[in-house]
């Protein structure tokens, strides 16, 4: 099994703003790969690397009004940690978008674009997580998300129950990849969804039919001809298969 979770891909209407403000809530280094495309990673990263999910801006001419389930979780490591991030945030122009539900109890806000993510209480499980606690993919059925996605990319599974499970990687490094039962009608809606990459880069048809078999199918997104195939898991969720640009 060679595919990697790489990075979370976000749909912006503005890239270059909307990653100076996730570059100084991660506090990660941000570059560009060409027009209409921002890329965010920790200092000194090399990519790829389980040690961090990154983060990609991609400029669209007008983003999508229906979203991909997908969103982040952000640890905090004190309560004064918590508050102060908060703060902060809504210093950046973030602005608050509820209390969610769940263990650990955690403050819903959305980025200046909208994209709903979530603050954290402080919890042991996330204390070596780096910024980004759990990438969070809400679903109907954990445990069958599990048996795809934990085949998809050899992750361990750290929880399993009906309503909640925890992937992470095998190296025991990085965030969560964590699916959450959640009503057809009360997802987190944003325009994030997840990419995934082969090692080597060259293997991405071998992987992608490795994913059809096990449930995942292609999917039309209007993308054209672009070196990553788009795909859906067996819940409908949309992913990429990167290729070589």
């Amino acid at each position: 099994m060679t595919l990697q979770l790489v990075q979370v891909n976000f749909k912006a209407g503005d890239e270059a703003a909307l990653g100076r403000f996730w570059a100084e809530v991660l506090g990660w280094g941000l570059s560009s790969e060409g027009v209409g495309v921002v890329d965010l990673e920790p200092a000194g990263f090399d990519w790829p690397d389980p040690s961090a999910v990154c983060v990609d801006l991609v400029r669209v001419p007008d983003p999508e009004t229906v979203g991909y389930r997908v969103h982040l979780e952000l640890a905090t490591t004190s309560d004064a940690h918590r508050t102060e991030l908060i703060e902060r945030l809504e210093s950046l122009g973030a602005t608050p978008a509820g209390v969610g539900h769940g263990d650990p109890p955690r403050t819903m806000m959305a980025d200046p674009e909208g994209n709903v993510f979530a603050v954290l209480e402080p919890r042991e499980l996330y204390m070596d997580t780096g910024p980004v606690a759990a990438v969070v993919v809400d679903c109907a059925d954990p445990r069958a998300m599990v048996r795809f996605w934990g085949e998809a990319i050899d992750w361990t599974v750290h929880e399993l129950t009906g309503d909640r499970a925890l992937l992470r990687s095998v190296k025991g490094v990085g965030p969560f990849l964590e699916f959450r039962r959640t009503p057809d009608d009360g997802g987190v809606r944003s325009r994030i969804h997840l990419d995934v990459m082969s090692d080597p880069v060259q293997d991405q048809l071998k992987e992608v039919a490795r994913l059809e078999r096990l449930g995942a199918s292609r999917a039309d997104v209007g993308q054209g001809d672009v070196s990553w195939i788009v795909m859906a898991d067996p819940e409908g969720n949309e992913f990429c298969v990167l290729g070589r640009g």
